[in-house]
């Protein structure tokens, strides 16, 4: 779940300080789900189809995905901020969720390079991530 696998403090070997329930995390996510739907327009039936890694080829949808990665700093004008990504995902993320994400993470680390639209830089890495993340979830 990319989404709140970002920001906070870890501690000395990658220690999560407060972990966040996955409840509560969802609960966190749910409020950028919120914004970015409102932004981009899209159809909420798509947006729920992502959480089953269900990737329609849709501008809005594409854009949605955008728009959560970037409030959660994990992307920026369409490339990936790798080093924040990970911070979140060990302080963020419950250990169950988290590991599977750090390894999809790496494999997916240069999956976008080179895309120059924002939006489809975006949807290629979350593709990747769903592929590569037998955990997988998003907002």
């Amino acid at each position: 779940m990319l989404f709140v696998f970002f920001t906070l403090l870890s501690c000395t070997k990658k220690k999560k300080i407060f972990p966040l329930r996955k409840e509560q995390m969802m609960k966190s996510g749910e409020m950028i789900r919120s914004v970015c739907l409102g932004k981009t327009k899209v159809a909420e039936e798509l947006v729920n189809g992502l959480r089953e890694s269900k990737f329609a080829d849709v501008k809005e949808l594409k854009c949605y995905v955008n728009c959560v990665m970037e409030m959660m700093q994990t992307m920026k004008k369409g490339k990936l901020n790798y080093d924040a990504s990970v911070k979140q995902i060990d302080t963020i993320m419950p250990d169950e969720l988290a590991g599977p994400m750090r390894a999809a993470l790496d494999i997916c680390r240069t999956v976008a390079d080179g895309i120059k639209n924002n939006c489809d830089a975006a949807y290629v890495l979350l593709q990747c991530l769903s592929k590569n993340n037998p955990k997988f979830i998003f907002p």
